[in-house]
């Protein structure tokens, strides 16, 4: 499962470029053009990285990075800030908010391409690790295999993109709206009482004989994977 960016720019040449080259490393990029609206996708979904621009209408990204750092579930995601503001107060300013990493236009498509593999690297490395682990369950995204202790299971493909997915973020509860979107995709219209059925198949296959079951189901809430 690709790492996935959100590109906050207004600048629409610049959201195509960079969108453009992102995709080229292997990331899925998602580009939104005002504040307001990516703070509402924000609170659907959420990416691995954010790419905000400082001056994006309606809100600005100055303004929506102070207001992702107040909430939980985003106040460790990881934020690189693109500003055309070089004066040293404004870098300061960023990076006191709440910014991760700041960049000045013009910038090159590398620089910010180095910056986004190490920030996810420093950050994230579990979205960039081969290998994931929660708990006594391994998964390993090269060869498509599973296991819990000694035991290989064998999931379909869709129950290892949940896994996976899930696994990339252990103790954190997801909707079904929420899994819809990261598991199956944006585009796929389906009803949200398919993820039951499949965190059913899932749960059959990784809780082998008398194992603890390790996926919480949350009672108007959804779904999350157990740490411990």
């Amino acid at each position: 499962m690709a790492p996935k960016i959100m590109v906050v720019e207004d600048e629409e040449p610049l959201g195509v470029l960079l969108k453009y080259n992102l995709e080229a490393e292997g990331y899925e990029v998602e580009v939104i053009m005002r504040g307001d609206e990516a703070e509402m996708r924000l609170r659907e979904s959420q990416p691995d990285l954010l790419v905000l621009d400082w001056m994006v209408p309606a809100v600005s990204g100055i303004e929506l990075c102070r207001r992702l750092r107040m909430r939980p579930e985003t106040e460790r995601l990881p934020i690189i800030m693109l500003t055309a503001r070089g004066e040293e107060s404004d870098r300061v300013r960023g990076l006191v908010t709440g910014a991760d990493d700041y960049l000045v236009k013009p910038f090159s498509t590398p620089e910010l391409i180095a910056r986004v593999r190490a920030l996810l690297r420093r950050a994230r490395p579990e979205v960039l690790s081969s290998v994931l682990k929660v708990g006594d369950i391994v998964l390993d995204r090269e060869t498509h295999r599973v296991h819990r202790g000694k035991s290989e299971i064998r999931l379909g493909p869709t129950e290892f993109r949940l896994l996976e997915f899930m696994m990339q973020h252990p103790g954190r509860v997801f909707s079904r709206g929420q899994l819809l979107d990261n598991v199956w995709g944006e585009t796929i219209y389906i009803d949200e009482r398919t993820v039951d059925v499949h965190v059913g198949r899932l749960r059959k296959a990784v809780n082998l004989g008398n194992m603890a079951d390790v996926i919480r189901t949350i009672r108007g809430a959804g779904y999350a994977i157990q740490e411990g």
